[in-house]
């Protein structure tokens, strides 16, 4: 049997992902509960409940599970709405039990990454306009350094906008997220709002904390025309590229806004980030449609024969990941996968696609390119936004009925990689012995 590890760099941070709203419970102040009041916006007419039952209490026993796992970093969010429950009002009781959560984390020898928006925003916030509205910018900046006065005794990585475009596309173009319109001009007014509010949030951070590290997590698509030979494919592919993948680190990088109907320049957001997060999950396939003009005149689809996840979302395809890192690096700023993971409530697919996404991770680490850590989504099966309890993306299986937790087999192998900071032939050979032949060929 071939025997090789692929080793990462001395420091590489190895994490899971958590937001707030999934994994907290009892959030009732904000507009993703409402939206699961509604009948038909949730899969199922699932709720989220008591979600992971994190705010009473068990984070601890999570984060003691993460870290004899030997993982060494964690990234989560705070809630907006439980901060700041009222225009006029602070509950400083909340920001005590996210320093108790930060403390916890710091006691583990785990580094954490707080992320200040993850898709939830508080209802007062939604009845002024939300992110249409051009006042969010100012009342997220002061959101923001009320949160980052309080933590930063304990986080200098700061994530200001989890997925901005993901929130845009789903929550103004398809409508399964809050609001649920299917509106391009509102959408590109909150595209604005949001880098606004993203280089706002920035400058607060640093004005705070000048030694921090701050940043987006971009949701990364790989798009590819479903016909390479059509031009329209090839056209419909490449303007979903730039307006989904581009806009927000870009805007970010130079100040200029590359709207997909319109530029506009935006100088306080030039230099706004220190690092690029990226969310990598799949890729996709991309045919011209007339007929779907709320999807920006496209239908997309997976790869005919690809491995598929339980809810056919996600396609394991970890070629993906390796070009998500090399479209990163064109930034020219240090790269975190800030989400990497799937659907797998059996725990068939996942130790699969877990080896072969960090191998190709380790290939662009090998072109030098500047990977400083991996948070895999997640570490406990959590409330899955309009999916609800139907997708199962933890380490840990989640019985949401009695809050139970069940180790999968992919835990243990993702505490071998975070112990041995790398890939072993070994780990495959036990774990995944499917693909052994392929990632290790005599």
């Amino acid at each position: 049997m071939a025997q090789a590890t692929f080793h990462f760099p001395r420091g590489f941070l190895w994490g899971t992902a958590t937001a707030s709203h999934q994994v907290e419970g009892g959030n009732s102040n904000n507009n993703w509960y409402a939206w699961e009041q509604q009948p038909g916006r949730i899969l199922q007419g699932h709720k989220s409940g008591l979600a992971c039952d994190w705010w009473n209490g068990r984070w601890r026993e999570d984060f003691h599970r993460a870290a004899d796992a030997g993982q060494n970093a964690h990234r989560l969010s705070v809630e907006w709405s439980r901060i700041q429950p009222a225009p006029d009002r602070w509950d400083e009781e909340a920001l005590d039990r996210y320093l108790e959560m930060l403390r916890g984390l710091k006691e583990l020898n785990i580094t954490p990454m707080v992320t200040l928006h993850h898709f939830s925003d508080p209802l007062w916030l939604t009845e002024r306009g939300g992110w249409e509205n051009e006042a969010v910018v100012g009342l997220f900046e002061t959101y923001v350094r009320r949160v980052v006065d309080a933590l930063k005794d304990y986080v200098s990585l700061w994530c200001t906008i989890n997925e901005p475009n993901v929130y845009v596309t789903v929550g103004y173009l398809a409508g399964l997220f809050p609001p649920g319109k299917k509106n391009v001009s509102l959408g590109q007014q909150v595209m604005l709002n949001m880098a606004r509010g993203h280089a706002a949030a920035y400058r607060a951070i640093h004005a705070l904390q000048p030694e921090a590290r701050a940043g987006l997590a971009i949701n990364y698509r790989s798009i590819h025309p479903a016909h390479a030979w059509f031009p329209l494919d090839r056209a419909v592919a490449g303007f979903q590229r730039r307006s989904y993948n581009d806009f927000f680190p870009r805007v970010a990088q130079d100040g200029v806004a590359r709207l997909p109907f319109g530029r506009k320049r935006l100088p306080e957001a030039r230099g706004t980030q220190d690092f690029i997060g990226v969310n990598y999950y799949t890729r996709e396939r991309v045919a011209f449609d007339l007929l779907k003009p709320g999807e920006l005149f496209s239908r997309r689809s997976l790869r005919p024969g690809a491995l598929l996840s339980d809810g056919g979302m996600i396609a394991n395809e970890p070629e993906g990941m390796f070009e998500a890192v090399q479209w990163a690096q064109g930034f020219g700023l240090p790269i975190l996968i800030t989400e990497n993971g799937v659907d797998d409530a059996e725990d068939r697919m996942r130790p699969q696609y877990l080896a072969q996404h960090l191998h190709q991770l380790w290939r662009a680490v090998n072109y030098n390119w500047p990977v400083k850590g991996y948070f895999h989504w997640s570490l406990v099966d959590n409330f899955e936004w309009e999916r609800g309890w139907t997708q199962r993306f933890g380490l840990w299986e989640l019985d949401v009925e009695t809050q139970a937790r069940r180790k999968r087999p992919s835990a243990d192998l993702y505490a071998e990689i975070c112990r041995e900071n790398g890939l072993s032939a070994d780990m495959v050979a036990r774990f995944a012995p499917d693909i052994f032949a392929e990632m290790f060929p005599n």
